[in-house]
């Protein structure tokens, strides 16, 4: 953990449990500098908080180490993966009151990002913290308080399956690009890779950053 950073009372929780449909293999496996994606995400989040889990399948990247969550809802997209974690954390013997939830896939965040909103966390009264691009929300790198669990979990019986619509139910503190423009003057902060296009991009780009 990074010193002298918050993140000491979080719990941090990858999520693996796409399908990877558009992507055609497993995105989670596929490396960059020669580590798979999934271990570059660990790695991160580890820098920052107490505990990290994946949030995948049952019987899934049991070999990248940490403990695996199993999806109660596999298949039915990352709200209910972000469920499963704040589930997880409530219910464990020593739980937190807040979780980061990041999705597997986002090969330009970086530990001084990831410290700067845990900082937040431990001043705010929000039940999740979300930074908003030029694209909108980035829900899929976002921390929540693990008491909101329950209007998720509301929202998401409703038929609610979209990360976006389920935050409108919370008390939600938004950070904008005056917050994160210092951390990623290039604006790639929040990228994902959804094609194996997007992921020879993210390849070519840290290779370029490297000479």
């Amino acid at each position: 953990m990074i010193q002298g950073k918050s993140g000491s009372g979080v719990a941090g929780y990858v999520l693996a449990g796409g399908a990877s449909s558009r992507f055609g293999v497993d995105k989670a496996r596929v490396e960059i500098d020669g580590r798979p994606m999934l271990a570059r995400m660990i790695e991160l989040m580890r820098g920052v908080t107490e505990t990290t889990k994946i949030v995948a399948m049952e019987g899934k990247y049991g070999e990248f180490g940490v403990d695996v969550v199993e999806d109660c809802w596999p298949g039915q997209g990352p709200l209910g993966g972000i469920i499963t974690a704040l589930m997880a954390t409530g219910n464990a013997k020593h739980g937190h009151n807040w979780n980061f939830v990041l999705s597997c896939d986002m090969p330009f965040l970086t530990q001084e990002w990831l410290a700067y909103m845990l900082e937040g966390a431990e001043r705010s009264n929000a039940e999740v913290i979300v930074p908003r691009s030029a694209q909108g929300l980035e829900p899929l790198c976002a921390c929540w308080r693990t008491s909101a669990v329950k209007k998720l979990m509301y929202a998401f019986e409703d038929g609610v399956r979209k990360v976006t619509e389920a935050m409108k139910r919370l008390e939600m503190e938004v950070l904008d690009e005056q917050d994160w423009k210092r951390f990623d003057s290039a604006g790639r902060l929040f990228w994902n890779m959804n094609t194996q296009a997007d992921y020879e991009e993210a390849r070519r780009i840290l290779e370029a950053e490297k000479r």
